[in-house]
């Protein structure tokens, strides 16, 4: 069974090996997904740049004709060199011309199929991982020492250091897709430019807003007492394939920023004032739920509530199959104990 893990992955995306030149890549983080990919073929390719040198398929187009994989991968170059070929998996079987591709590999082109969450009895995951010419690759959101390494990479790049307390929240918010990370750390990284330090407030403004998301009601209902609403709200947001972490994030950012309201409010600013006065603002559809909130956690719970949240955003990641329960589990909580004050 060729079924790369660990370290292994990260040789074998260095430096492919030519004795493998089928590569399945496949898990629930589609950006992972696609990130791999690209290594694995830059890698493979004399020239990437060259448009001859790479054949894109789609996989339900090969399920009409299988046999047409083996053609395009066996087929000759008229300029020579190496080529790839990137398969994108789809709703259709196209395993048969995996399998036949599998019986004569190619000797100068690299295959590279990009499947979705497959089960290890899908005909694709079975093919590759017996076959001694192919490999296959799982890939899965990203934990915790994971992301460290990500932020580290990307800030390493521009010269930037990170506070303690932004890293440990920047953490909690990353996750579910490599490339949606990395597009946020980046954007991150553009905000601070000139700067020599990520601080907490940078992440905070910076850090996709969930409200893109269309997750503020669920948000404001967990923290307006709401216990209805956010289960009816969290499964929608599960039919329409949210991924639960991103919900847990939105809570996680604007349990935040209730905390920094919450302490100028205790230091004698009208709640109304401090909304207005703080970056980023709610919009202002959120005000009104934003100001019964205040008025029933104080700045300890608030806190109290950061650190609860994190630890079920780390959960959520750890246990991918629990991830959606995890998170709706936390908001009902919230809301639950949102009427008892202080």
């Amino acid at each position: 069974m060729v079924a790369l893990r660990g370290k292994d992955i990260t040789s074998f995306l260095a430096r492919p090996d030519a004795g493998k030149p089928v590569v399945l890549l496949y898990g629930p983080d589609a950006g992972l997904v696609r990130e791999r990919a690209d290594a694995v073929i830059a890698a493979s390719l004399d020239d990437p740049k060259d448009p001859f040198a790479l054949v894109r398929l789609e996989g339900d187009e090969l399920a009409s004709e299988p046999s047409r994989l083996v053609d395009e991968a066996l087929a000759i170059p008229m300029f020579g060199g190496r080529r790839a070929i990137r398969v994108r998996a789809g709703s259709r079987s196209f395993a048969s011309g995996v399998e036949a591709l599998l019986e004569t590999p190619p000797r100068d082109c690299r295959v590279v199929i990009e499947a979705g969450d497959i089960k290890p009895d899908h005909a694709l995951r079975k093919a590759c991982e017996k076959a001694a010419s192919a490999v296959a690759i799982g890939c899965y959101p990203d934990a915790e020492a994971d992301l460290g390494r990500l932020i580290d990479d990307e800030l390493r790049a521009s010269n930037l250091s990170i506070a303690r307390d932004a890293r440990t929240v920047l953490v909690s918010l990353l996750g579910g897709d490599r490339q949606a990370s990395r597009n946020e750390l980046r954007k991150l990284v553009l905000y601070a430019h000139g700067q020599s330090e990520v601080t907490l407030d940078d992440v905070m403004v910076c850090v996709s807003d969930a409200s893109d998301l269309k997750l503020d009601v669920i948000v404001d209902a967990a923290f307006g007492g709401k216990p209805a609403v956010v289960e009816s709200e969290f499964a929608k947001a599960m039919v329409a394939g949210t991924y639960p972490g991103q919900i847990i994030a939105a809570a996680q950012r604007h349990a935040a920023f209730l905390h920094k309201i919450s302490l100028a409010v205790e230091g004698g600013t009208p709640a109304a004032s401090a909304l207005d006065s703080t970056f980023p603002r709610l919009h202002f559809s959120r005000k009104g739920a934003a100001e019964t909130a205040l008025r029933q956690f104080s700045p300890p719970r608030l806190a109290q509530l950061i650190e609860q949240l994190a630890s079920a955003a780390l959960d959520s990641r750890k246990q991918a199959n629990l991830g959606a329960a995890i998170a709706q589990r936390a908001l009902l909580s919230i809301a639950v104990n949102a009427r008892r004050r202080g």
